[in-house]
């Protein structure tokens, strides 16, 4: 038996605990938090070794960001575990039945999915995070970080597995592969018997390798190619103001845009005044002849790669188009799906961009960055789900469990 299996069959006895463990699982997510609080010093120094090496390998500044704690992340760590831990617990609930006319009552039940796979790049925050969301929806996790972000994920592992078993639950319902190599990688894809589901997240070629390769079901999450249309009527100023969050804010992250459409009517006036705020952060511009013409010769000439690539930096594409059927038809094209926004003034517009673009996330006259589960009240997330079965947008508690049927009956026979 492999490590791998070995954890995979440790996973499948804590897994049953967890299924029943009720109100335990609150009482270690709060011990899980306040470990997490009482060893930042533990894990600012594991993560500085991380960062020190990652920054000595070249890694560019704005991944760097997503390695990088400080005092603030881990006490949003710790804070993400709380309100994790203040949900409702769904085992158990009911979501849907009704009696038969035989006299079955049926009930359809949530329950754990089992044991959770996680493949995922340089965010030592999501090891907690996940680790947070499974325990709460009663799954078992085995975690596979990516080797930028060892040594912080290690630590971070160490500390939430040590806080569930001082609750009274079995440590190895966390477990974080020690091996960052592509095989580790690999085999966890083909762990048939053991993973119930495997989670990627992070860049568009892991994702791709996982759901190319994988043997385990997957829900795939999806890398961030997000838009931002600028329609005819949009208020300019709200317009820069969301596009300069919804890029400039942390660059690094998934729901930061990466191409902006500005309806031709009103590009003259709009694109020079986008231009100015994302200048206040040196963006790099790279535009289609029409933004050319209007921004001047000096901005980058866009290539057809620049419509399809997640920058994930201080880079954006933008295009002019001629209407709002262009701009939908743009995203459509090039798209990953994740998350899209529409500034207008007009009701009508609004909502035939909401109705026909078909992303996990649309917005109206709103950044992007907030396609988020605590900002959208999941208290954290496990990812942001791309596809469109089983589940679709920020994965909290609820997108982690599956249902059973619950038959009682007074000796019916068929």
């Amino acid at each position: 038996m492999t490590v791998l299996e070995q954890m995979g069959k440790n996973a499948k006895e804590a897994a049953r605990a967890l299924a029943t463990a009720g109100s335990l699982k609150d009482k270690a997510l709060l011990q899980m938090a306040a470990a997490i609080e009482s060893g930042e010093r533990e894990i600012l120094a594991a993560n500085a070794q991380d960062v020190n090496t990652a920054r000595q390998s070249g890694m560019s500044e704005s991944l760097l960001d997503r390695l990088t704690l400080n005092r603030d992340r881990i006490l949003g760590m710790a804070e993400g575990i709380r309100c994790v831990a203040a949900q409702e617990d769904p085992v158990g609930t009911i979501v849907g039945g009704g009696v038969r006319p035989n006299g079955l009552k049926i009930e359809q039940v949530r329950v754990p999915i089992g044991v959770i796979g996680m493949i995922y790049e340089a965010r030592p925050n999501v090891t907690a995070d996940a680790a947070a969301l499974c325990l709460k929806a009663g799954n078992a996790v085995i975690l596979r970080g990516g080797k930028e972000a060892f040594l912080s994920n290690r630590c971070v592992a160490e500390i939430l597995r040590g806080a569930i078993e001082k609750a009274g639950l079995p440590k190895d319902g966390i477990q974080l592969v020690q091996d960052t190599s592509r095989a580790s990688s690999l085999e966890m894809m083909q762990l048939t018997g053991y993973l119930d589901v495997l989670i990627p997240r992070g860049g568009k070629s892991l994702i791709r390798s996982v759901v190319e390769n994988s043997r385990v079901p997957v829900i795939e999450t999806g890398a961030g190619n997000c838009h931002v249309y600028v329609d005819d009527s949009a208020d300019i100023d709200m317009a820069a103001e969301i596009i300069f969050n919804a890029k400039t804010s942390r660059p690094s992250v998934c729901n930061a845009i990466e191409t902006i459409l500005v309806h031709k009517d009103i590009a003259e006036k709009a694109l020079p005044a986008i231009k100015a705020r994302l200048d206040e952060k040196h963006v790099e511009i790279r535009g289609c002849e029409r933004t050319r013409a209007i921004l001047g010769g000096d901005i980058v000439p866009a290539q057809e790669e620049d419509w399809v690539t997640e920058y994930l930096d201080f880079i954006l594409a933008v295009k002019v188009v001629d209407s709002i059927d262009e701009a939908i038809d743009h995203i459509a094209r090039y798209s990953s799906g994740h998350s899209e926004a529409i500034v207008t003034r007009s009701y009508e517009r609004a909502r035939e961009f909401t109705e026909r673009v078909d992303s996990a996330a649309v917005y109206v006259n709103a950044s992007t960055r907030f396609t988020d589960g605590g900002e959208f009240g999941l208290g954290a997330e496990i990812g942001i789900s791309t596809q469109k079965l089983h589940a679709r947008g920020p994965m909290g508690v609820n997108q982690l469990t599956s249902t059973k049927f619950i038959i009682s009956g007074s000796g019916q026979i068929r």
